[in-house]
């Protein structure tokens, strides 16, 4: 599991961090994928429900929230947007399902909210004055929609928040040397449109964004690892992986 550092020591009330595959851990290779798509068809759906499970429990979390993702620009707010009335989606201890959205805010103490990631930017908001959390998964798409810029602004527009007491971590995910897109992906992000395929970095394109939308620049902060040429044992949909890691984010209980 990897975890900003940083925020262990300055907010021991957040539960955070980003799963692995389990390619590599202490016990060495040969472990199962810690596979955690339950809409990408990379294992049995039984498998990766007890990966679910086995997440919640060491989180020590009330409920595990999390989402369909369609790549759009819609946030939704913990509790009541559309979860289950039993509290558990398909009664199995799996993450409590709403609907469709790619970004999650509460300020639930014991709610983990997360988001399935394999090669896009799993962003975490931390509001620490207003307790109040995000979790956000960008790919390249929800990033030229607005979806860091929305999450922003539903903290703000539920729960009060003022931007620039926001810190933000752009998480694990393909970096700028390995990320090749076409002119269209560049011309969509608001970048110099180049002549051909040129890789970019999507997640300086995030941070960029959040600091014109009045985050600042000591509090925005991104991680140095890549799921495509990093070593840190992670998925990535462009190195051939069906599979998927859970970028998290949520106030203990």
């Amino acid at each position: 599991m990897v975890v900003h550092d940083g925020w262990v020591e300055a907010f021991p009330w957040l539960v955070q961090g980003t799963t692995t595959s389990g390619r590599v851990s202490p016990a060495g290779e040969g472990a199962p994928p810690f596979d955690l798509g339950l809409f990408s068809d990379g294992s049995a759906e039984a498998v990766v429900r007890r990966n679910w499970r086995t997440l919640a429990q060491h989180l020590d979390a009330t409920a595990v929230v999390h989402a369909p993702q369609p790549h759009g620009c819609v946030v939704r707010v913990w509790p009541g947007s559309g979860a289950t009335e039993d509290g558990v989606a398909g009664g199995d201890g799996a993450p409590q399902l709403v609907d469709p959205c790619d970004g999650h805010v509460t300020r639930q103490p014991g709610v983990v909210v997360a988001v399935t990631v394999a090669d896009c930017v799993p962003v975490s908001l931390v509001d620490p004055k207003q307790r109040v959390v995000a979790m956000v998964h960008a790919g390249w798409r929800s990033a030229a929609a607005g979806i860091l810029e929305l999450a922003l602004e539903t903290m703000t527009d539920r729960f009060g928040t003022r931007t620039d007491d926001v810190h933000v971590h752009l998480g694990p995910a393909i970096c700028g040397a390995c990320y090749e897109v076409g002119p269209e992906v560049h011309e969509a992000l608001g970048q110099q449109v180049p002549s051909g395929p040129e890789p970019i970095d999507l997640r300086g394109v995030l941070g960029r964004r959040a600091l014109e939308y009045g985050a600042v620049p000591d509090r925005t902060t991104v991680s140095g690892h890549c799921t495509l040429c990093g070593e840190a044992g992670l998925f990535s949909h462009r190195g051939g992986d069906a599979q998927r890691q859970v970028g998290f984010l949520g106030i203990r209980g």
